[in-house]
Formats: C-alpha cells, sequence, structure tokens
C-alpha cells in the first residue's frame, strides 16, 4: 500500500469498513451486484449493508437506517435513485463517513432539471464535507484492497500494475470484463469518474503517482475539470511512470457525442494536445491501444529509445513494417557488424543479412528453434537496438517448436522489450500467444499492433525520466 502520510483518497482505495446504502436482495439489481462483487473480490474489510425491507442480503445482516450503522465507516456505495442522492449524502456526512460513491444517474447528462439536481449535490457535498466519486458511475476498483464499489457483474478482477482513469464507467465495466477475459495482465486501480462533480482527474492521478501498486496510468477523458492543476500533476507524475491518454471528443462530433455521455465540454484540440505534450502525457489515438499498450507495460516496462530490429518469414513483411516503423516513429538501425556476422553464420549464403533480419532461409538451414533462437539473441546483443519484434510463422506443416528458447532470450535481455506477433495457422497462433503470455511476453495477432506499441513505449521513455536499464554489450 502507499507509504507515508495518508492520502485523502486512500478511504477510496484502501477502505477499512464500507456501508452499501441501497443494497438489494434481487440479483441482477445495482444494489445486489456490486455486494457480490466485494465478496468476490476477497474483501476483509467490514461490510455493512442497508435497506430498510431486508433482514439479510448474500448472508450479511442488513440495518433499516442508516443510523443504524456502527461508528468508524470510512466509505459508502449508494446506490439510490438520483432524487434521494444529495439528502442521503449530507446524512451520511452526519455520520462521520468522508467517502462516498454515487451511482446513480440523472443529472447534468440528462437536462437542466438534471444540471439543477447536480447542482444541489454539490452543495450537499460542501456541507456535508465528503469527498465523492461520481455521480453516474460504475464505482471503481482497488485490486491491493480486494475492493471494488463496481455494480457491473465483474468475478473476481486479477491483480496487477495498471491503473486507469476513465470518464467513463466501462474501465469499471464492460472494458474490465474484457480485460479480465481477454488479456494477460490485471490491473492495481481503476476509476471511473462519472460526472466528476467532486473528485476529478487530477486528484486520482495525484494518488496513483505516488501509489506504488501503479507502474503505469492510463486515462480516457472527454473534458479535464481544472486544466492547470491536471498539467501540473501529470508533470510530476509523467516524470516517474508513464502517462498515457485518450482524448474522447477531439471531432466536433465526437465533443457532441461527450455532451450528451457525460455532460462534458471538450476543448479545443490543438491547444490541448499542445499542453499534454508540455506535461509530459502521451497521446493516444485508438481505443485499443488502452489495452495493448498496457499488455506491453504490465510485462516488459519500457524501452531505451526508439531503435528497433524485428525478425520476419516474409520479404514482403521486412518491406512494409519498416515503412510503418518510419511513420509511428521508430527507428530500424543498421546492425553492428558482429551482429551481422553471426546472422550471416545462420543463413545460406546467397541471403545477405541485415535489419530487418529476414529468418526464413535460416529456419530452413537450421530448424525453428536454433535460427529463430540464435538470431533473437544476436539482436538483443546488439548496442543499437533497444527493442525486438518477433514474427512467428506457425504451420502443421512447419511444425510447432517448443517456445522456451523465446522466453529464455528474452529473460536474458530483461532491458530490451521483445514483443510477438504471428502469420500462418490462426489455431497454433493462438495456442502460441496463450503459452508465451502466462510466461511474460506481451503478444499480438495483428502484426502491425507491436510497432504501434513500441512507438507509445518509445515517446514514454522520452518524457519519463526515471534511470533508463543500462546498456547491453
Amino acid at each position: 500500500m502507499r507509504t507515508g502520510a495518508a492520502h485523502p483518497l486512500d478511504a477510496f482505495f484502501a477502505p477499512r469498513s464500507v456501508v452499501v446504502v441501497g443494497a438489494s436482495s434481487t440479483p441482477g439489481k445495482p444494489g445486489n451486484v456490486v455486494v457480490r462483487n466485494i465478496l468476490a473480490n476477497g474483501f476483509q474489510g467490514d461490510l455493512h449493508l442497508v435497506n430498510p425491507r431486508a433482514d439479510r442480503i448474500e448472508g450479511i445482516q442488513a440495518r433499516a437506517t442508516l443510523d443504524e450503522l456502527p461508528d468508524g465507516i470510512d466509505q459508502a456505495i449508494v446506490t439510490l435513485p438520483a432524487a434521494q442522492t444529495p439528502a442521503t449524502v449530507r446524512a451520511l456526512g452526519a455520520r462521520g463517513i468522508r467517502a462516498v460513491v454515487l451511482a446513480a444517474s440523472g443529472f447534468a447528462e440528462v437536462d437542466q432539471i438534471g444540471a439543477a439536481l447536480q447542482a444541489d449535490l454539490g452543495r450537499a457535498i460542501r456541507e456535508a464535507g465528503v469527498r465523492v466519486i461520481g455521480p453516474n458511475t460504475t464505482g471503481h476498483v482497488s485490486t491491493p484492497a480486494g475492493f471494488t464499489s463496481s455494480f457491473f457483474p465483474l468475478g473476481r478482477v486479477p491483480r496487477g500494475s495498471v491503473s486507469y482513469i476513465a470518464q467513463t464507467g466501462n474501465f469499471c465495466g464492460i472494458s474490465l470484463r474484457h480485460i479480465t477475459s481477454a488479456e494477460p495482465f490485471g490491473v492495481a486501480r481503476s476509476v471511473g469518474l462519472g460526472n466528476k462533480v467532486d473528485v476529478d482527474e487530477s486528484d486520482v492521478l495525484d494518488y496513483l503517482g505516488d501509489d506504488p501498486e501503479t507502474r503505469s496510468i492510463f486515462l480516457y477523458l472527454e473534458s479535464i475539470a481544472r486544466p492547470r492543476e491536471f498539467l501540473r500533476i501529470a508533470r510530476r507524475v509523467s516524470r516517474v511512470k508513464p502517462v498515457i491518454l485518450l482524448k474522447g471528443g477531439a471531432s466536433d462530433a465526437g465533443a457532441a457525442a461527450a455532451l450528451a455521455h457525460t455532460g462534458a465540454l471538450a476543448g479545443d484540440g490543438r491547444v490541448v494536445d499542445g499542453a499534454l505534450a508540455q506535461a509530459g502525457v502521451t497521446r493516444i489515438r485508438r481505443y485499443s491501444s488502452l489495452f495493448h499498450v498496457a499488455r506491453a507495460l504490465d510485462a516488459v516496462g519500457l524501452p531505451r529509445g526508439n531503435r528497433v530490429s524485428f525478425l520476419s518469414p516474409s520479404g514482403a513483411f521486412t518491406v512494409c513494417l519498416t515503412d510503418l516503423c518510419r511513420a509511428v516513429g521508430l527507428e530500424v538501425p543498421a546492425l553492428e557488424p558482429r551482429t551481422l556476422a553471426r546472422l550471416q553464420a545462420l543463413a545460406p549464403s546467397f541471403i545477405r543479412m541485415r535489419n530487418p533480419v529476414d529468418i526464413f532461409g535460416s529456419v530452413g538451414l537450421h530448424g525453428y528453434e536454433r535460427a529463430y533462437g540464435d538470431a533473437l539473441d544476436a539482436v538483443l546483443a546488439d548496442r543499437r537496438v533497444d527493442a525486438t519484434v518477433v514474427i512467428l510463422m506457425l504451420t502443421s506443416e512447419t511444425g510447432m517448436p517448443s517456445f522456451d528458447f523465446l522466453v529464455d532470450c528474452a529473460r536474458r535481455h530483461p532491458a530490451k522489450p521483445v514483443l510477438v506477433t504471428f502469420m500462418g495457422e490462426h489455431r497454433h497462433n493462438l495456442a502460441a500467444k496463450a503459452w508465451l503470455e502466462t510466461r511474460g511476453v506481451p503478444c499480438y495477432m495483428q502484426v502491425e499492433e507491436p510497432f504501434e506499441v513500441l512507438a507509445v513505449l518509445a515517446r514514454c521513455r522520452a518524457r519519463v525520466r526515471a534511470p533508463a536499464p543500462a546498456r547491453e554489450g
């Protein structure tokens, strides 16, 4: 957990005692799903439930009113309708509960009546002296605490080093379900900010910047509530860990959609671009990059720079992917003479080895494991290379090799990320991906993806001022 003085958001991310106000015994209702989620994630603190019409919910005693609760509760999760939230916040503050998650929608994202209700909620928060995540949120996740306030069915969320700050419920809902069911990494913290009536992206970024459980931070934002404060904090945090942002509402149509989604007013794109770059924030443009880049950062960390080598079973790949590298800001450097000599010793005499490495002829002479293994070790030992992509060719006819050589080689060169992609028979590609990712080698099903990921990592490296891994060789 965090070290040093307590942070105001500790009550959200490391609560010792929690109450669900509006807990339900009806399966599928938010007040029931959130209780199931908390139990599924192994929360070790005290869990209290409030429901005036139920004695027990999921085996836990329920109380009829807030007045029956014990003292000393850190956090409340409120699943009541929007109209009841201001009064509930005031009552929770009176009970000494200082952290509140509000699930209800129906505020400024809907209409003027909702906006007025949100304004009343803001007054209630200030009067009660509480901190609030939401409203209009699916909640948050804190795997080091075995805790979540999400009312989206999640099951147990795997623990990892990646954290998300999202102006959407997706990263405590369907996108988190994608991660838990399709990705090899887990998360440390994830927060759906909702309408940001109180806690906003600046608050959470400040918390995660000092969070030892978080090694990289991903944000999806449609607006920035306090731009100067956000940039000040981002400038500090991006020096020590990657801060990666997907900004929604960049186009006119996207901005209109953001207004309907969370009531957010998106800023001018050019101004936002410049300010974020100065603060060390790395922009991404695709939603799927929030998963692809996280997959790499959880497994391998940042490369020292942007110089890439890749092993390819196809001459066409060497051409097209070199073009891609140039387009996304990666270098494909000339290799050192000693590296070229090692590669040439593996290749047929009629092939002149260079970077990228056409591995097809070497496989024909020496077999899959020696050709790929020796070539990978050679380029990773090259002082001009910061990272390597391996394109595996897998078919029933050529046979399925053991991939131990690849895992062993990646471990011998921990300062240089090794990413893998595939071409060939899909079922073998899937099997290889599953095997490699459980051993810490990130894999991508489309050949362009690892290069796009490395380009993002290289941009992060240019901004993170933490000591880079020592050069090898």
